[in-house]
């Protein structure tokens, strides 16, 4: 390999394979391959929880060198039922990717993961570590209270025009708890109740999403395959603090201390702040640890979309 790192994304490419597996009797998962068939395996693991993958997302990768897995979570994108609430929990979700992983008879992949993904990342890590050839992680969500609550109420410390849009769907008496009264519209069986607030949390979350607005990144959030999947899994996950014990993603990161990984943080994302990133770096020092100085959460910032194309091309050198 020479010392070159790409800044920009690989080129478009279609899928070699793709398919449907049926998970239980309720959910069935979308699934696709791409790239090198002998390759490295790496598996996307996409955000939200519910906001579904892309074929953007293969680009991250050199086709010529990694076999490249892309798939939406149960309730997310391309799975059915989109934005269904039942058997969906974080231990659905890691036993998911490991029947993929069965399924495409892989033993060991490259894990990368943003924002909801980096979490699902380190809970699966931590269930399977085994089974992880290293991580690439950007975003960290630790899904602690205090994150969630800053996601609800602090976020308006930085963008009150889109906490006040996103709060104008509520009457004042509810605004002290938004995640319930947004649970109980998202639930609601009438798309015409649900969808409103479906798009409205969605595009509160791409709002706040870069350092700098950007209207297509809005755009994208407040589709309504993206804004139902998104908006339900979230507050779903929410409300049910992750299905795992308070802090436990960083009180079993010891378990993935051998094993190669790199964190990508933006300086100013205000959707998962840095602290979370930072805590996760000093529980797991020997992970390398990234902070892009100007840009914000999403994928797409131009520093941290080059620095994660760094990183999948330097852990060629580590396989």
């Amino acid at each position: 390999m020479n010392n070159y790192l790409p800044t920009e994304l690989y080129p478009e490419i279609e899928p070699n394979c793709k398919g449907t597996l049926s998970l239980d009797s309720l959910h069935t998962m979308y699934w696709e391959e791409s790239g090198n068939p002998s390759g490295i395996p790496v598996v996307f693991l996409h955000g939200g929880p519910g906001a579904g993958a892309t074929s953007t997302h293969r680009r991250f990768f050199d086709p010529t060198y990694y076999r490249i897995v892309i798939y939406d979570q149960r309730g997310a994108g391309r799975s059915t039922p989109l934005g269904e609430i039942r058997d969906n929990t974080t231990l659905h979700l890691i036993n998911d990717l490991e029947l993929l992983r069965q399924h495409l008879s892989i033993d060991r992949w490259l894990v990368f993961g943003g924002s909801w993904g980096s979490t699902l990342a380190l809970a699966y890590g931590e269930a399977y570590p085994e089974r992880c050839l290293g991580f690439i992680l950007r975003g960290i969500f630790l899904c602690r209270t205090e994150e969630i609550k800053w996601f609800l109420y602090g976020l308006r410390n930085f963008f009150p025009e889109a906490w006040r849009t996103f709060t104008a769907l509520l009457p004042p008496s509810e605004c002290t708890d938004i995640l319930s009264a947004y649970y109980q519209r998202l639930m609601d069986p009438d798309p015409a109740i649900h969808m409103p607030a479906a798009r409205s949390w969605s595009t509160y979350e791409g709002s706040c999403s870069t350092l700098l607005p950007n209207p297509a990144t809005v755009s994208y959030f407040a589709s309504d395959t993206v804004a139902l999947g998104l908006a339900r899994m979230e507050a779903h996950y929410f409300i049910h603090n992750i299905f795992l014990p308070e802090n436990s993603l960083l009180d079993n990161v010891h378990k993935l201390h051998d094993i190669p990984a790199t964190i990508v943080q933006g300086r100013y994302d205000a959707v998962c702040p840095i602290i979370s990133a930072d805590d996760l770096h000093h529980a797991w020092p020997q992970a390398e640890y990234i902070i892009i100085e100007d840009a914000g959460h999403s994928v797409w910032e131009p520093g941290i979309q080059t620095a994660l194309i760094n990183a999948t091309d330097k852990f060629k050198t580590r396989s």
